[in-house]
């Protein structure tokens, strides 16, 4: 937003200078052009005069005196032409040769023994590299008897507006770097209750539902939008308190009964012949009863997680110290084999709730779910980002279900009778997503038998500096 107001701006100043700063610089040319014809005027003007003396008397010797001086002197190419078109004077030829480079010259001659001055020349631009040529008669009305010419270049002239034009691109240039140096704290002004307001956002997509924009600072509009913003959000704030409270409170309210109501039907057991029917629906209640305490404690384990929003920097050798000693415990225990190929010193950034509950999951998934015979757990740096896989040979789950498994309540058809709730990947997933990860689930290991890969489970998280604190 900053840079757009800076583009906006800046260009209009320029065509804005550019509006004054064009008409000005062809004003300026102009008249320097104009102010060297004048000159040249005024020079044949005072030869014409001699010569009217000079031609009626025939004493043209002083007047060739002139013109050899003023060519001397001035280093431009002058001439006396009678009625004729006859050159009669000029100096070292200097005329000649610069006549043969001006087309125009015949034209204004004879323009000139018409007796008609020449007009001031209309090429003023610095690229255009034509000469002047004045002309001036020598005598009035029907008594002209010749011409006085001169062919001016108009190098120096050009340069000069070259250099006015330079002069005036600086004076221009200068108001246009003060508007710039002027602009960026000014629009950073402006933007400040924009970027402040843009903060508030990035801080609640990062789960903090407390913070609210400032609704005091800035125009009427933008606090006009800051209010309905913090509006909003005290709404948002207060429905997701409550839907968190609710599933707090009702699973609470129902693990008593649900307790208690597992007590009574566990009491009839000694009542059940073993080989009665009731025996089968005395274990299919239990079961069932069994499911709901499981469901009931994984509902309030994500209540309290979701209340959780808070990120940190961790060290992964510090998590897997802690988790290392039960996980080779738990897959002994299973008959199975724990590899981990973790590299030290690989600090990212933990989900709220911490990330060993999160590994804890994926672990417990691979040990549960599956008949897998080794879990790997990796841990690599790519991108600014660290990947933590956890992998099993087992028996893995289709693509199609892959993209299902990260659903609240998503039972694989193969798990329906393992115990859990279909919950677990769920929240990893929320948690992950809220520090700005990833949770992915992939092809694992490859199976023994070579019918196929086994179950993968990828945490993504941000790399946090190790020098950051």
């Amino acid at each position: 937003m900053h840079r757009r107001l800076l583009v906006v701006l800046v260009p209009l100043a320029v065509l804005f200078a550019a509006a004054l700063g064009v008409p000005l610089g062809i004003t300026v040319a102009e008249r320097e052009m104009q102010e060297t014809y004048v000159d040249r005027l005024n020079d044949v003007g005072r030869f014409a005069s001699l010569a009217e003396t000079a031609l009626s008397t025939g004493r043209t010797e002083a007047l060739g005196q002139e013109l050899a001086r003023y060519h001397a002197l001035y280093g431009i190419p002058i001439a006396v032409i009678d009625a004729s078109g006859t050159v009669l004077l000029e100096p070292a030829g200097a005329y000649q040769r610069a006549a043969r480079e001006e087309p125009a010259l015949p034209r204004i001659v004879a323009a000139a023994l018409a007796g008609a001055r020449s007009e001031p020349s209309g090429k003023w631009a610095p690229w255009d590299d034509s000469a002047l040529v004045v002309a001036e008669p020598v005598g009035r009305d029907s008594e002209v008897v010749g011409a006085v010419v001169t062919i001016s270049d108009l190098s120096k002239t050009r340069d000069r507006i070259l250099v006015r034009w330079a002069q005036l691109a600086g004076i221009g240039l200068l108001p246009l770097i003060a508007l710039v140096a002027v602009a960026w704290p000014v629009s950073a002004w402006v933007l400040r209750p924009v970027r402040k307001l843009d903060a508030a956002t990035s801080r609640i997509s990062e789960g903090d539902l407390t913070i609210r924009a400032d609704a005091e600072a800035g125009p009427v509009e933008l606090r006009r939008l800051a209010a309905s913003f913090n509006i909003m959000m005290e709404s948002v704030e207060n429905a997701v308190q409550r839907q968190r409270a609710f599933v707090s409170d009702a699973s609470h309210q129902l693990r008593n009964p649900l307790t208690s109501l597992r007590l009574a039907v566990e009491s009839l057991a000694p009542h059940l012949s073993p080989a009665g029917g009731g025996r089968q629906v005395y274990d299919i209640a239990v079961d069932e009863l069994k499911a709901m305490q499981r469901l009931l404690n994984a509902l309030q384990a994500s209540a309290r997680m979701e209340s959780m929003r808070t990120t940190s920097p961790v060290d992964l050798d510090a998590v897997l110290a802690t988790r290392l000693d039960r996980w080779r415990a738990l897959t002994a225990t299973a008959g199975q084999t724990l590899a981990v190929d973790v590299p030290p010193g690989l600090r990212l950034l933990e989900p709220p709730g911490g990330l060993g509950s999160i590994l804890d999951e994926l672990m417990s998934n691979a040990l549960r779910l599956s008949d897998a015979r080794l879990v790997e757990v990796t841990g690599s740096t790519v991108d600014g980002v660290v990947r933590i896989a956890v992998r099993d040979d087992g028996q893995g789950i289709d693509a199609s279900d892959r993209a299902q498994a990260l659903r609240r309540f998503w039972r694989s058809p193969r798990h329906q009778n393992v115990p859990g709730t279909g919950l677990g990947l769920a929240i990893c997933a929320d948690l992950v997503g809220a520090a700005g990860g990833e949770l992915r689930l992939e092809e694992g290991l490859p199976r023994p038998d070579g019918s196929g890969h086994g179950f993968a489970a990828v945490v993504v998280l941000p790399v946090v500096d190790p020098s950051r604190t």
